[in-house]
């Protein structure tokens, strides 16, 4: 065993030796070929052909062009086996030195992590053990750098995450996880299409940053001499193309925030945003619901489902409460009466450790006061509705109570998922709030929104009432495949530089 502080010297010894062997197979001409086209997969054979006997194989004599990363190998003298491994699994093969002759011999210098092309017969070991009896064997790439031991794969976390190529090499588990990602991004576009939702692309960049509250990116187009941001949101856009008459819109993309890192957040991440007119939050809460039971059915066939240790049933009705409601639930004995005196909310802030600004609101101490003390309660699915209008900009105002709005969040495993909320359409109100976040802007909030005069005219030629939905796609894959943190859902999270 080599010790751990000689890790590094090893494996450098162990790169030269491989370099070393490259030289002489660039001399001979053949150091990286291109000609050898596969025309099997491992899984796919294993499915055909598992359940067949070596009698039923030998007579019909199948004949398979297999490629992959050795990942095993073990060499007997005149004969030896490997294991390849491509996208589907691993299929072994078996190399006899009567057959392949000088390639045999080659092939006791190759290394695992080598890439190969093998063709040969199907045939089953004495062991029941589908293999490939190879009649040709080609080394078609020489891997430089030596894989990670094959018992403990990647045990330092953040080298899985710097180094995701080995991880996903190393790690079916890995490869699973971004499988199971891409199968969920394809329901929600099949779930979406069926009802007659149009996805659509909308700017990365843009010269007002809103649809969110948050710190955006800044960059500068040389050409127009024009400072842009890289999107928060693609709210404002999506909601012009609801004026334009596109009365059902979806994107799934990329959007960017300049905040901080952690098990939760990356400065870029997916959402899906989806806007419908002749709707409202009720609705979407309704669609949200449904989308998440045919998740769970599609993903796992079952609505009952384990995320870090406890057990989620996605077939019970999924709570709905207000802002104030869960407040109360879970700081007894307040004074449901006070909740909207500022005097009274910021004493319970500095009880409860909570800072706040001087310009806050009772909205938005209220909401500094959830995300303390009942975010991280919300274990089971809950819908949370009634967020003041304060921190709500872009929501149409209650017709009940015009300090709340008609907006939710879901929250699901102390984490929010989605947030939705029947859109504002009433251009003059509109502008009104634009202008109430300008002066928290001018106050000293940096993710406060900017004030988009032509969003405001896009209104006036008459937005359709509608509602608004935005889905974390991270966080959503993350809970339905039991992953701890956003870095384990994400092919290449952002680091602090090595």
């Amino acid at each position: 065993m080599v010790a751990k502080d000689d890790r590094p010297q090893e494996e450098n010894r162990l790169i030269a030796e491989r370099r070393t062997k490259l030289g002489v197979r660039r001399a001979a001409g053949i150091a990286y070929p291109n000609d050898f086209r596969r025309d099997a997969l491992a899984g796919d054979l294993q499915r055909a052909y598992g359940e067949r006997d070596d009698a039923w194989l030998e007579e019909h004599a199948v004949a398979v062009r297999v490629g992959g990363r050795m990942m095993f190998r073990r060499v007997m003298g005149k004969a030896s086996f490997a294991k390849l491994a491509d996208r589907t699994g691993l299929i072994q093969i078996f190399l006899q030195a009567e057959i392949l002759g000088a390639v045999y011999e080659d092939f006791k210098g190759w290394d695992i992590g080598d890439i190969v092309g093998a063709e040969g017969r199907l045939f089953r070991t004495k062991t029941g053990e589908l293999s490939v009896r190879v009649e040709r064997l080609r080394l078609l790439v020489k891997a430089l750098r030596p894989l990670p031991d094959k018992w403990h794969g990647l045990a330092d976390t953040e080298t899985r995450y710097r180094q995701r190529y080995v991880d996903l090499i190393m790690s079916e588990r890995s490869r699973e996880v971004f499988r199971t990602r891409s199968r969920i991004v394809r329901y929600l576009r099949d779930f979406l299409d069926a009802l007659d939702f149009l996805e659509v692309e909308t700017p990365m960049m843009q010269p007002i940053p809103g649809g969110a509250a948050a710190r955006p990116f800044v960059t500068h187009h040389n050409a127009l001499d024009l400072d842009l941001y890289l999107r928060i949101a693609p709210e404002l856009y999506l909601k012009r193309l609801l004026v334009g008459g596109f009365e059902r819109v979806y994107e799934i993309n990329r959007n960017f925030r300049n905040e901080g890192l952690s098990t939760q957040h990356n400065p870029e991440f997916t959402m899906l945003e989806l806007y419908w007119a002749y709707g409202d939050y009720r609705d979407v809460m309704d669609w949200v619901e449904k989308a998440f039971r045919g998740l769970a059915d599609a993903i796992h066939g079952s609505r009952s489902l384990e995320y870090q240790g406890r057990r989620y049933d996605l077939d019970a009705p999924f709570r709905r409460l207000s802002v104030e409601e869960a407040i109360l639930e879970c700081n007894p004995g307040l004074d449901a009466a006070r909740l909207r005196e500022v005097t009274f909310l910021r004493t319970l802030c500095e009880r409860l450790g909570i800072p706040f600004k001087e310009g806050d609101g009772p909205g938005k101490l209220q909401i500094e006061i959830f995300e303390r003390t009942v975010e991280h309660t919300l274990l089971d699915p809950t819908f949370v509705h009634a967020y003041p209008l304060e921190v709500s900009p872009l929501a149409r105002a209650s017709d009940r109570d015009p300090f709340i709005t008609d907006r939710f969040e879901l929250f699901v495993s102390g984490r929010e998922l989605a947030n939705g909320f029947s859109e504002l359409n009433d251009p003059e109100e509109q502008a009104a709030r634009f202008q109430a976040q300008v002066a928290r802007k001018a106050a000293g909030d940096e993710e406060a929104m900017f004030y988009d005069a032509d969003y405001v005219r896009a209104l006036e030629y008459g937005m359709p009432p509608a509602a608004g939905l935005g889905v974390g796609i991270d966080r959503l894959v993350m809970f339905f495949t039991d992953s701890p943190s956003i870095r384990d859902v994400l092919l290449f999270p952002h680091l602090r530089p090595e």
